[in-house]
């Protein structure tokens, strides 16, 4: 159960680490809002990634072909949204200079101090599940690693670990932006959510042509 649990830890590391557009926004978010929602996003996307890993752990190889179908409906859907999403963050640039709260998506933007942590959470848990990238991900994962053992025990202690190590990272995460919200002067602070929005489009362009292709 322990190398089943350690298999999982090494997958959540493996699937959260590279930087995606999840991994820019709840920095962004941390950088414009602070640590709790920034956490809250996070604990949203590290969701996802254990829901993936549950039903990978169940199903395996049948994900495969259940996927296929909606993989461009999806890919369509995730283009769309990150669009929004940066479109949103540009906007409020003006905003982000002086100090004052404009978070990234729609869903994000709207929450106010009361209930913000739980949409927020709702936001980024929906927005990781478009990624069909992920739960191919650990399935391929499962079906590869026979630590992770055929049993019920060896599976949930795979699924915990992967999402305890997508947890911890996106927390990391969340809490570098905090940081850069406290210490970054006003103009710097623009620039660096330029530059996340501007990666953000460029993550949506990358699917967009990998749907024409």
């Amino acid at each position: 159960m322990i190398t089943a649990f350690l298999a999982g830890v090494a997958a959540g590391y493996g699937i959260a680490i590279p930087v995606g557009a999840i991994a820019i926004l709840v920095v962004e978010t941390g950088l414009r809002r602070g640590f709790r929602l920034a956490a809250a996003a996070g604990a949203g996307a590290a969701t996802a990634d254990g829901i993936y890993a549950a039903v990978a752990a169940v199903f395996g190889a049948a994900l495969a072909g259940v996927l296929a179908p909606l993989a461009v409906p999806l890919r369509v859907v995730a283009v769309v949204v990150l669009v929004a999403i940066a479109a949103r963050g540009l906007l409020g640039l003006r905003s982000a200079a002086t100090d004052l709260p404009a978070a990234p998506g729609p869903e994000i933007g709207r929450a106010e101090r009361g209930g913000s942590a739980l949409r927020t959470f709702g936001a980024f848990l929906g927005l990781t599940l478009l990624n069909p990238i992920t739960v191919t991900y650990f399935a391929a994962l499962i079906l590869g690693l026979a630590a992770t053992g055929a049993g019920i025990a060896e599976k949930a202690a795979f699924v915990a670990g992967a999402f305890v190590a997508s947890l911890s990272w996106q927390t990391l995460l969340a809490a570098v932006g905090a940081l850069l919200h406290r210490r970054l002067a006003p103009g710097l602070r623009t620039g660096v959510i330029l530059l996340g929005n501007a990666i953000i489009l460029a993550f949506a362009a990358v699917i967009a042509v990998g749907l024409v292709a």
